[in-house]
This record gives C-alpha cells, structure tokens and sequence, in this order.
C-alpha cells in the first residue's frame, strides 16, 4: 500500500501553515502569491517562474501566470513578510547565537538585459594562484546557527558595484551586523581572511559583540608594548593542546596554541588563537571572547570551523534550486526571488528541527532513498524527498486559495408594492 495521497496532503498543509505564518497580514492575492513561489520551488527544484508554474498546475495561460509571478517579484520583498520571518526564526536559535557572515556570487556572463551587473569574481574557477571575474553580481548572506547546527539565514542581499546608490561592501555587511545585533543583542560573529579589516574591529566594537575572524599574513599586532606581524608570533610558539576538528568533510588531529595581543584598531585586547597541523601555514584566529582555560581555546576554533556550514548552505541554494538560473532582470525582483528561495531554505530547516519519529519526516527521507544513514548537512536529502512527494500531487495550491462566493449568485428583480 503507498501512502502518496496522504503524504501530499500532509506536505501541502504543512508548507502553507509555514508561509501562513509569515503572509497572514498581506492582502489575499499577496498570501497566494507566496504560497504559490514556496510550494513551486520546493515542488520543481527551480527558481525559473516557467518551472514554478508548471508544479502550480493552474488552469489559465502559462504566460499569464508567469506575468503574475513577475509582476509581484517586481514589487520586492514585502516589509510586513520579512519581519514576520525574522520574528519565527527568532525562536529558533538560542538567545545568543552563532551568526557566520559570507559572499558569494551570481555569475551572469551572456547576460546584457539584467539590471547593473559589475565584474564579481567567480568562485568556482579561481584557485588561490589565479582569479577570473565574470559579469554578475555579489552575494552578502548572514546565516545564525539553530540548536541542531543547521544555517537560517538573517540576512541576504544582492548587490552590484554599479548600482547608483552603491557605497561599498562593507557597508552591506555592517547592515548585516546590525540587523543581527537588533535582533539578538548580542551574538558571536565568524568570518574568515577577507574580513579582517580594522572597519570590522570597530563596528563590531561599537555594536557590543563577539567576534571569531580569521586573520591574513598581513596583519599586525600590538604585543609587549611593540607592533609585531601575527605571522612572527604564528612562528614563535606551537600547538600545546590537541583536539579534533572537522574541516572540509573529514576529522583532523590539530594542536592549538593562544596569546592574549591587541589590535591595530582600536587597541582593544583580543586573543590570538593558532591553528597547528590543519593547513599548510598554521591559522591566525582574531577573537574578543574571554578565554580563561583550554576547553575555551577549543571552543574558539571549533566555532570557527563551523564556518563550512555556510559554505554548504551557499552550495545548497545553487544546486538545489538552480539559484544562478534565474531570468529576472531587476535587481528589486531579483532580491525579492532570493527572499523567497531563503523562505524554502528555512522550510528545510524547519523539517530538520522536527523529531526523528516525526511521521511526515520519515515519509520525506524515506522518498529521499539516501545513501548514507547519516549525514551532518540534512537539507539536500530533505529537498530531494519534499520534491519526491509533491511530484505526486495533480494540483498545486490554487484550491486552498478559493474565492468564497455566495450560494446563489442569480440576478433577483424584486416588484415594489
């Protein structure tokens, strides 16, 4: 007996208890339009509109409903909808969370019609000897960590040098630290090399938050009264405390070390803490967190190698919802269908965070048929089996989304007496 019906019907209520959650405030053809773009891009595994609406299955012109989806994305991302989000997710993450702060990029090289694209360098084909840039745009995400370790994201914004208002990336990812900051209070921001500048010291400084950042070899400390390079004092010591860290999909002996400096910045004290046996050079970790024993050295480079979770959740958006294949061209339409791919990506998080004996979890893995039995990144094979069901499904959500109309809708003449 296959339970398809039933596991369709489950998922489909489920998915539009979340996006409820969030649109319940906007007006009806507002709340069917994100309902519509939830469901489509968790039922095709796009974020094409063409795709979105053939999983909608609705009766009018496909090019009628993909005009209806443009014209929506057109508006942007509802105020109303992502406070909504940000307020739910709140309750998800403990009340002074791990927020790691990454780019990415979007790249569109035969693309002329889209809105202020600049050179941004592509990812997947530089190597640490050689950068390509390609025509496309930036990507700055802030993802917290919840309870299980799995990434929501706070912030994510898609941004071109060549936009008129445009001021500097920087900027972009002070927005990010302040929406986070305002939202927690106080949090623990990771970042890796390429923001080790003296402008992120401060601002996270002046926010009152804590901070993991990994350092370049150009960057100088004040030690003993002297500004030395972080480079000599990496030489100087070595590793007295050995522990495991994971690091790119496998487990590593390591030996950590720790110095208390301060920096260039502001002259604030902060830890060194180096990172023996991973790497070819040992790691330069920048931390204002108090460190009074080893299991807080330990602590330190475990948050920070926790980093790759946003790598995967970056890998995650790309490949799971064909993220850098989309054909909006307005940069206000493109974030507004980055808003929505972050909504399914919190769905997944969500079915992440239900329990393991969780009826319709077991359903969606089960449909999955994954290879492993475990994992420590759960999203794709989560993706995989919320696809599965839904393909089952011989309507989309239109009928949830019925106009009440009267009973009798016939003309009624009455004769005046």
């Amino acid at each position: 007996m296959t339970y398809s019906t039933t596991n369709t019907y489950t998922l489909k209520r489920e998915i539009l208890s979340f996006t409820n959650k969030f649109s319940k405030r906007l007006p009806r053809p507002e709340r069917k339009f994100a309902a519509d773009m939830t469901y489509g891009m968790l039922a095709s595994g796009r974020c094409l509109l063409t795709d979105i609406v053939d999983h909608l299955r609705e009766k009018s012109k496909k090019v009628n409903s993909v005009e209806r989806l443009a014209r929506h994305l057109d508006k942007g991302t509802p105020a109303k909808v992502l406070k909504s989000y940000l307020s739910s997710i709140r309750r998800w993450l403990p009340d002074e969370p791990v927020i790691h702060i990454d780019d990415s990029d979007i790249i569109k090289p035969d693309g002329y019609k889209f809105e202020s694209p600049g050179l941004v360098r592509d990812g997947s084909r530089s190597t640490d000897t050689k950068n390509v840039y390609e025509k496309g745009y930036h990507v700055t995400e802030a993802c917290a960590l919840t309870d299980n370790g799995h990434p929501v994201s706070i912030f994510s914004e898609i941004h071109s040098s060549k936009e008129k208002d445009f001021t500097s990336i920087n900027d972009v990812t002070f927005s990010a630290m302040q929406r986070a900051a305002a939202l927690f209070g106080k949090a623990t921001f990771v970042m890796d090399r390429g923001y080790d500048d003296n402008r992120m010291f401060l601002e996270l400084h002046g926010l009152g938050q804590d901070c993991v950042i990994r350092l370049t070899a150009k960057r100088k400390l004040l030690f003993h009264g002297k500004w030395i390079p972080a480079t000599r004092l990496r030489d100087q010591r070595k590793g007295k405390i050995k522990t495991l860290l994971y690091y790119k999909g496998k487990s590593h002996g390591a030996y950590l070390s720790h110095v208390k400096v301060q920096i260039t910045a502001s002259r604030n004290d902060i830890y060194l803490v180096l990172v023996y046996g991973i790497t070819e050079h040992p790691m330069m970790l920048a931390t204002n967190k108090k460190i009074r024993s080893r299991e807080d050295v330990i602590r330190i480079a475990g948050l920070y190698f926790s980093r790759w979770r946003i790598e995967e959740y970056f890998r995650c958006k790309k490949q799971v919802f064909r993220f850098e294949h989309f054909r909006v061209r307005k940069l206000r339409a493109i974030n507004a269908l980055n808003f929505y791919i972050t909504l399914c990506m919190a769905f997944l998080a969500h079915l992440s965070m239900k329990p393991e004996t969780n009826a319709l979890k077991v359903s969606i893995i089960k449909t999955a048929a994954p290879i492993k039995e475990k994992v420590r990144f759960y999203y794709y094979r989560l993706a995989k089996g919320v696809s599965g069901i839904l393909s089952y499904a011989k309507e989309g959500v239109r009928l949830w989304f019925r106009t009440k109309r009267p009973a009798c809708r016939q003309l009624c003449l009455k004769l005046a007496v």
